[in-house]
């Protein structure tokens, strides 16, 4: 008989929270090489609340994978930013409805008593600035991963 190990444990899909920067920088790594469309952002002005729904890469699966030799995943998952002031973006065309972004990082600039900016910064030179009155942030899993397209992990180079 031998110990279980993590790989044996049920998988779950993530659903994950950022009050703070720190927080943030674990889900800024799990989001990291997600694609989305132009048209998969989504602002509401009104309840303060930008959402992003992304195919994101299962960072998290890829050493499992590797060792099992079996493909890369991922799986659509939604970005929420609440407490959301105002948008702005950089290199962004947002009426080029066939446009495939993909997100580098999330990034917090804090500012005065809480509040600061979240920075969705885009391959291409492409950034969302989002100004917040405080740092609340949720990715959470929405449907069950799929084999990753390319069948490959994405590469940064050496």
């Amino acid at each position: 008989m031998t110990d279980a190990s993590f790989e044996d444990g049920r998988e779950a899909p993530l659903n994950l929270g950022a009050l703070e920067e720190e927080d943030l920088k674990v889900l800024s790594t799990l989001l990291q090489d997600a694609v989305f469309p132009v048209t998969e952002m989504s602002w509401r002005a009104s309840e303060r609340r930008f959402a992003l729904l992304v195919n994101r890469f299962r960072w998290e699966d890829r050493d499992a994978a590797e060792r099992r030799g079996r493909s890369y995943e991922r799986v659509q998952s939604l970005l929420v930013v609440d407490n959301v002031l105002g948008v702005s973006s950089q290199g962004v065309d947002r009426k080029d409805k066939d446009l495939i972004l993909s997100l580098l990082s999330v990034t917090f600039e804090p500012g005065e008593d809480g509040a600061g900016h979240v920075l969705l910064t885009l391959a291409g030179d492409g950034a969302v600035r989002l100004s917040v009155e405080a740092l609340e942030v949720s990715l959470r899993d929405v449907t069950r991963p799929y084999l990753a397209p390319s069948g490959q992990a994405p590469d940064h180079g050496a």
